[in-house]
């Protein structure tokens, strides 16, 4: 039985890659007949590299005009090596696409009236069969030390050595085979499955790692179904009508309706309502899964993406999905008042199907942010939001965090006074407001009254009165950081004098002495690290000035040049698009918060305008 998961090869969308890459023997990388390898090839090779899975090319789109197999054969050689080797032969291209060969059996097939009949092979194409079986069974022999010193010394190796030589090849990697078909006309696809079937790894050879979580040694599990069960669960999907379904591959042992799952991640037994094979959409339940297989479990209670499920009494952990970093945030309302809820309820379902979203309430702008790996992804977030839950989200630029601080020492009254019959309001203090010493410190308070003058039960409302205004900065309405407050002075009436009357004298004296102070505003400047090919370098630098940013050194990474950088955070919101249009999205970042730094005078007015125009719009 093959199973086969298609998952999209934009650069948005790839969460979705990473939990397949962790279940599955072989990624099957396409790639168009016309328009050659891409930039996605790349990424994909990269990924089934880096997850240790087989690798094979499928080159669709042979009917097309301009289609040209061994040009797109030669760019994938230039590209990955000697390992790219076709194993079956287009014949004709383009329009004149009416079948293929089979290099190892020497045969030639041709597809009509929806089926694969056997032909003879066309005249002309027994040099281009001749070199390409001679490609395979070098790499073959490669791929085995025996296999290999027999070649060396000369001596002809036989069909089953090299059949056994390219499984060998696939299992590790060591050879990618090529396969030319039409998706749209069928042709080539029946004997692409035939090879599928026959040579692609197979989830018996494997052997799983991972972690005894009652004394956290390493422990292995082998992909056979008289052991102890194991799964993975790689995906999850959100279902307003059947619930969640859980995706999971079979490590080892055998899963049945009947067989206790424990979670060892979460350390709780499940219940599952239902197991189940997919095929598309359709969920066809069964009564038993054994090992390598792929299922789906419905309705599990403590069980997310990457969780280990297993036999209670021979526990293990595997290793969790690595899940891309987000980078892009944009901020989401609900469209209507009062739907909030049902926004909010759909993302927490869509981010458990999505691992590679995130979502998180800032503190500071009050905003709900949704944070993912492009603006295409966050479209289709909120399109799924209204087509699944039937809530309706709004999606926009966040708003920054910027703070306000002072740069000088100035010393304040703060006096209120207020007589309406009756007791009256009296409070007045003396403050010197200055820079606090540590630059960390939001708001330091000094009582250096002596004397009495102002009465010990009050001081603590002077405190409480500067705190309370603090939120809100005398330049655009920012949290006011980096302040040091020193009451030293002040007189009290003894019968008008009220805790309330001395906050009001505080918040008094904090308007007026900020104003005075040299306010000035600080935005988050974040530290960034990009990593792109060499040849983007004088362009993303060039870039990243334009950003008012600054180059802090540049590295070799993972075979990219890696650019470390401090920008603003109000920079670089579109950044992801940028890098990727820059690149031809070979480029990534990744991004963190470093500190606050002052905002230049030209910038901060207009912050400062914009601040002020929304509280008026409010009002």
């Amino acid at each position: 039985m093959l199973n086969i998961i298609d998952v999209p090869g934009y650069f948005d969308f790839i969460g979705e890659m990473m939990g397949p890459l962790r279940v599955v023997e072989t990624a099957a990388i396409l790639v168009s007949a016309v328009g050659g390898v891409a930039v996605g090839t790349e990424k994909a090779w990269q990924y089934a590299t880096k997850n240790n899975v087989g690798k094979m090319f499928i080159i669709n789109q042979m009917d097309r005009d301009h289609a040209d197999f061994q040009k797109t054969v030669n760019q994938l050689r230039d590209q990955f090596g000697s390992s790219v080797v076709p194993i079956l032969l287009p014949i004709g291209n383009g329009t004149e696409f009416k079948g293929v060969v089979d290099v190892l059996e020497n045969k030639a097939y041709a597809f009509a009236d929806k089926a694969s009949r056997e032909i003879p092979i066309p005249g002309g194409m027994e040099e281009m069969i001749s070199k390409a079986l001679e490609e395979i069974t070098e790499a073959s022999a490669a791929a085995d030390d025996d296999l290999m010193m027999k070649y060396l010394e000369g001596e002809t190796l036989d069909h089953e050595e090299i059949l056994e030589g390219f499984k060998t090849g696939m299992f590790s990697g060591m050879i990618s085979p090529v396969i030319p078909c039409s998706a749209l006309t069928d042709v080539g696809v029946a004997k692409l499955l035939d090879v599928m079937a026959d040579f692609l790894p197979s989830p018996k050879r494997a052997v799983h790692k991972g972690v005894d979580p009652r004394n956290n040694g390493e422990i292995e599990r082998a992909c056979k179904a008289d052991l102890p069960f194991s799964a993975l669960v790689y995906k999850t999907i959100a279902d307003p009508f059947v619930g969640k379904l859980s995706l999971f591959k079979v490590m080892s042992g055998t899963l049945t309706p009947a067989t206790p799952i424990y979670n060892a991640a979460t350390e709780k037994s499940e219940k599952a309502s239902g197991l189940y094979v997919l095929r598309g959409k359709k969920q066809i339940s069964t009564q038993q899964l054994n090992a390598g297989d792929l299922g789906a479990l419905a309705k599990l209670q403590y069980t997310s993406t990457g969780d280990t499920l297993c036999d209670q009494a021979n526990p293990i952990v595997y290793p969790k999905i690595d899940f891309p970093a987000p980078c892009i945030s944009k901020a989401i309302f609900a469209t209507k008042q009062g739907e909030e809820d049902k926004v909010f309820s759909g993302l927490a379902r869509l981010q458990e199907e999505d691992p590679s979203i995130h979502v998180e309430k800032n503190a500071e702008t009050s905003e709900t942010l949704l944070s993912g790996q492009g603006e295409l992804h966050l479209d289709v977030i909120r399109n799924k939001l209204a087509s699944k839950f039937g809530a309706k989200a709004d999606l926009q630029d966040p708003r920054i965090p910027y703070r306000e601080t002072i740069k000088k020492t100035v010393r304040v009254q703060g006096r209120h006074k207020k007589q309406s019959g009756g007791h009256g309001q009296f409070g007045d203090v003396w403050i010197e407001f200055s820079p606090a010493s540590d630059t960390n410190v939001d708001f330091e308070f000094e009582d250096a009254v002596v004397g009495g003058v102002v009465p010990r039960n009050y001081i603590p409302s002077v405190e409480k009165g500067l705190r309370e205004n603090i939120g809100k900065g005398v330049l655009a309405g920012y949290p006011m950081v980096g302040l040091h407050a020193k009451l030293y002075d002040g007189s009290y009436h003894p019968v008008d004098s009220s805790e309330m009357a001395f906050k009001t004298a505080a918040r008094i004296a904090f308007k007026k002495g900020c104003l005075d102070a040299g306010p000035t505003l600080l935005e988050p400047i974040m530290h960034v690290a990009v990593f792109v090919p060499d040849e983007y370098m004088g362009d993303i630098m060039g870039d990243m000035n334009k950003r008012r940013g600054r180059i802090m050194g540049m590295n070799q990474a993972d075979g990219m040049q890696k650019l470390e950088a401090e920008a603003p955070l109000a920079e670089m919101f579109k950044y992801a698009t940028d890098l990727r249009s820059m690149t031809q999205a070979r480029g990534y970042f990744v991004m963190r918060f470093e500190r606050y730094e002052e905002v230049p005078a030209s910038v901060a007015q207009k912050i400062i305008d914009n601040a002020k125009h929304e509280d008026e719009e409010e009002e």
